[in-house]
């Protein structure tokens, strides 16, 4: 018999990003310009949003209004998926021998991702990324070589990491409710360093995000 695979997480119960919250509450602000929303009731959804956690926390806000650029009069077009998207399931382990590697955008994040760098360079951005769990751990082999970790504000970050002829450096806390989500930076650092930083998602003008 084959063995059962591992129960994958529900989506909605994953927890929601800045950038997850900012997209809904624009839908609600569209919805306020269109008079399909009292200022009183738009205040209350973006209360709402900006404290929800989860993706299933977001949904209701969204549930009684058509999505951006459905026709107004086609009644087939008042209720689609407002869901958030879901997160991209990528790879766990990162590898980065005498080069580099990236992992930013909307991304899914195992209970333990592990980043193995050898006179290279890896960088992991947080910032819109989906959490799996409350703690995740980031288990890193880095010789000769640099992890730089970018993790939104809210987000607590714990150094376990061992380094020798090298350091590791993280945020120190800023004010953070009880259960917070965690990420624990573990493994071996020998001649490199690992650098996280809190950093908020800057938004440009033009959509772009920084």
């Amino acid at each position: 018999m084959s063995p059962e695979q591992p129960a994958q997480p529900d989506p909605s119960r994953m927890r929601a990003s800045d950038a997850d919250r900012d997209r809904v509450a624009d839908q609600l602000r569209e919805a306020l310009a269109e008079g399909r929303i009292t200022p009183e009731e738009h205040t209350e959804r973006i209360e709402a949003v900006y404290a929800a956690k989860t993706y299933a926390e977001l949904v209701p806000v969204l549930e009684d209004l058509p999505t951006a650029g459905d026709a107004p009069d086609t009644e087939v077009n008042l209720r689609k998926e407002t869901s958030p998207q879901a997160p991209d399931r990528q790879s766990p382990t990162l590898v980065a021998i005498f080069s580099g590697a990236e992992r930013k955008g909307r991304w899914l994040v195992e209970p333990t991702t592990n980043v193995i760098t050898v006179f290279g360079g890896v960088t992991l951005d947080f910032r819109e990324a989906v959490l799996s769990q409350r703690e995740v751990t980031v288990n890193v082999t880095c010789i000769f070589g640099g992890v730089d970790i970018k993790v939104p504000p809210g987000v607590r970050v714990i150094n376990s990491n061992v380094a020798i002829f090298g350091g590791t450096s993280v945020p120190g806390d800023d004010p953070l409710e009880a259960g917070a989500p965690v990420i624990r930076v573990t493994g071996l650092t020998l001649f490199g360093g690992v650098d996280a930083k809190r950093k908020s998602l800057k938004r440009r003008r033009n959509g772009s995000q920084g």
